[in-house]
This record gives structure tokens, sequence and C-alpha cells, in this order.
């Protein structure tokens, strides 16, 4: 009996820190990625998708057995809007590896911190979910300081814009389909496993792959395809412990451990990479920060609120 009375609250603490787990994992990928400075963004991309293809569905093979692929396209529309997700998928990845590389980490954590509030939006525009006035606030705000960025940086930041669009859209797709996010993923996984492996045939085919050596051109070495093989598994693992994880904890609380992720990638930008973060960038970021304490804390009223009594 005290064991099954302990059970929810153990439940709860391993999802926490699952989630951390998760979020932390995310937060410092830039460095992962950043030791494959020298591999072209498209080509780590298309391994990426090789290799996290082959875990995810492996993984839900030995999981659910053969079936699971029919049981997740047996939904209406499955086929067509998983395929629609995978693609968009794909534009955030392709764009989040190359911008890494190419010194824009700072920007892409700001797509991120961006991406919760035009989540919001897109639930009010499609979904007709109503806001009230605090989370309205929220969303007002968080427009200042990117306009404030725009202007600040005398260009528009474009790669925050797509990453948090394409983030958005892809969240926006699979909470339309309802699908669970691993079998989802897998899906996913399996409509770009064969562009993916084309792109990469042809690049070796064609000289401009280097895992196997060409005349007159050495290879990337071993080294290199296993950080490219585990890069596919470090993909996979943070989005099967963030499921794992929401089946164990608020919501809402999701929602606030969400931005350890854009934080972390943030400090790995200034700190490690060294990347500008002057003033200009200190106030655009600042509005972005507030809106997310206010919508955060109106979320955490809200969930206290409407918490029943336990007696």
């Amino acid at each position: 009996m005290r064991a099954a009375a302990t059970n929810p609250a153990a439940q709860h603490r391993s999802g926490v820190w699952i989630a951390i787990a998760a979020y932390v994992a995310w937060g410092l990928m830039p460095l992962y990625w950043h030791l494959l400075k020298a591999v072209p963004a498209m080509q780590v991309m298309a391994h990426r998708v090789v290799w996290s293809a082959l875990f995810v569905c492996g993984w839900l093979g030995f999981k659910y057995g053969r079936g699971w692929v029919r049981e997740t396209l047996s939904r209406p529309h499955a086929a067509t809007m998983l395929a629609l997700s995978g693609a968009l998928i794909a534009v955030n990845w392709g764009l989040y590896i190359w911008a890494v590389n190419a010194g824009h980490v700072v920007e892409s954590s700001l797509g991120y911190f961006i991406n919760p509030l035009l989540s919001v939006v897109l639930g009010v525009v499609v979904l007709k979910e109503r806001l009230n006035r605090v989370q309205w606030l929220s969303v007002g705000i968080a427009t200042m300081g990117v306009l404030w960025l725009t202007f600040s940086y005398g260009r528009f930041p474009w790669i925050a814009i797509v990453l948090a669009c394409s983030f958005g859209a892809y969240g926006l797709v699979r909470k339309l389909l309802g699908v669970p996010p691993v079998r989802g993923l897998g899906v996913e996984s399996l409509w770009l496993l064969l562009p993916a492996l084309a792109f990469l045939l042809w690049s070796e085919a064609s000289g401009r792959g280097h895992l196997l050596p060409h005349a007159g051109q050495a290879g990337w070495g071993w080294g290199v395809l296993g950080l490219l093989v585990f890069g596919g598994v470090l993909t996979s693992l943070p989005l099967i412990g963030f499921a794992a994880a929401v089946q164990r904890i608020p919501y809402s609380l999701v929602g606030l451990l969400q931005y350890i992720s854009p934080t972390l990638q943030l400090l790995v930008g200034v700190l490690v990479l060294h990347e500008p973060f002057g003033r200009e960038r200190a106030v655009g970021f600042a509005f972005i920060w507030v809106a997310l304490a206010i919508y955060a804390a109106d979320g955490v009223l809200r969930t206290r609120r409407n918490r029943p009594a336990i007696t």
C-alpha cells in the first residue's frame, strides 16, 4: 500500500528529471554539431535522418512489433500529414545545423525562445483558441522584441523566424493529427529516409562525399563517421525521453521546463563559441524573456486556480 501511495510522487520526480535531461541535451546540441563543422550541412542533415530512422524504427519495432507503421498510418490523412511534418522538421534540422556551424547559435536560440509564443498565435488563428489579456500582452511584448532585433541588426532575423515558424507549424500538424510522438517521428523518418540515402549515395558517387576514400582525397575517417552515426541517436533519445516525461508530469510544467533548451543554446553561443551579444541584442532578448515570464506566470496561476482540491 505504501509503495502504491508513493508511486505517483516517484513518477512525477522521474518525469521532471527525464524532461530536464531531454532539454539539456537539446540545449547543448550546438556543441555536438560544431564538432562536425568540416562536414557540409546537407550531408550532416542526411546522416541525421538516416541514422535517426534506423534507431527510432528499430526501437519501435522492438517495443511494438512489425505492425506499428500500419497502426500509425491507420488514422485518416496520417500518411499525408506525416509527410508534411517530416518536410517541416527536415527544414528545421537542416537550417539549425547550418546556422550553428555558420556562427548563428545566438540567433538560433532566439527562434526557440519565440516558438512557444508563435504556437500560441497558431492556436488562435488555426485552432480558434482564445487568449486572455495577459497572454495577448505577452504576444505583443514578444513582437516588440522581434521588431527591435530586426531594426538593431539592420536585417530581418530570418534564421530565428524560419526556425520558429517551421517548428511551430510542425507542432501544429502533429497536434491536428494526434499520433504518439515517437511513432510519428518514425514514420516521418521513413518518409525522409530514401531521399537522404539517395543524396548520400550521390555525394559519394560524385566525389563530394568523404565517408569513403576517393582518388586523391582522404576520407573524414572513422571518428567523423562515428559522430555522424551518433548524431542520429542524439536526435532520437531526447524526443523519446520527452515522450516519456509528458506522461508523468503536468503539461504546464513541461511548458516551463522547455526554456532550458534555448537558454543553454544562448549560453553556448556567447560563452563557448564567443558569438557577439551586445547591448542591442540584449534589449531585444529582454523583451522576449519578459514576454515568456508573463506568459509562464499566467499559465502557472491559471493551473493552480483550476486545480481541484484534494480531500
